[in-house]
């Protein structure tokens, strides 16, 4: 028998309004790092495609390079709070939606502190024993796993590693989010960094620049309006009784 139709409310929870507030800073802080990191790339320069041109291209720049390095990790860690929160705010839009795409930044996250980074890293290692190595031998020993390094950090799989997994999470959020609690703009622009990061492979200037961009201005719409929910979050989506 069909009752009169009457909607139920649940309120957010106060738990619920922390993690919005952490995944909103978060996405702030993410947002700001990136903006640092930004202009750190313009003063280093694109890197080089083999081991010893790294070697002689990181004379001068290895501490820049540190800083890409930790900046970027920190940004990585920062993903988390950012995808869970996300996930809580539009799960009513989109329930399945979200959870893949929470998998795809999660997953971004370990492959980019597992493969791009720790390479970066340990290439910048070796350019330290390089300079203060003595033994021809050894020399050369480094030289060969700085060109291994580079090997991987120049192939099309680490661009996916590194751009079009976080790319597909982000799309299929901007899907979500046009039937969710965030803006239109905030939608279309992680569209925007969906599509472009899946031309990155290309390796067209435009693709990846565009992407970067166009992400590091979504985390700072994303960050305002987790914030905001945190201070003051609707009530879930209403729905009839029967």
């Amino acid at each position: 028998m069909e009752l009169d139709e009457k909607t139920v409310g649940h309120p957010v929870s106060l738990d619920q309004k922390s993690l919005y507030r952490v995944g909103g800073m978060a996405a702030i802080l993410l947002a700001i790092a990136y903006v640092v990191i930004m202009p750190l790339y313009a003063e280093v320069g694109a890197p080089p495609s083999d081991g010893h041109a790294w070697f002689k291209y990181l004379d001068g720049k290895t501490t820049i390079w540190w800083w890409i390095v930790a900046l970027s990790v920190i940004t990585d860690f920062l993903f988390v709070p950012v995808a869970w929160a996300l996930y809580l705010a539009l799960k009513e839009a989109g329930r399945n939606a979200m959870l893949l795409a929470t998998v795809f930044v999660g997953l971004f996250v370990i492959l980019d502190l597992a493969v791009t980074w720790s390479h970066y890293a340990s290439i910048l290692v070796l350019h330290a024993k390089y300079s203060a190595a003595s033994d021809e031998a050894q020399r050369m020993g480094y030289l060969a796993a700085a060109n291994y390094g580079s090997a991987m950090l120049t192939s099309r799989l680490e661009i996916v590693y590194s751009i079009v997994t976080l790319s597909f999470g982000i799309l299929v959020t901007g899907f979500v989010m046009l039937r969710g609690i965030f803006s239109k703009i905030t939608a279309y622009l992680a569209l925007a960094t969906g599509i472009l990061g899946f031309a990155a492979p290309t390796r067209l200037s435009v693709a990846i620049i565009g992407n970067a961009l166009c992400a590091t201005a979504w985390l700072f719409l994303v960050g305002y309006r987790l914030c905001r929910l945190a201070q003051d979050p609707p009530r879930l989506e209403s729905k009839p009784v029967r």
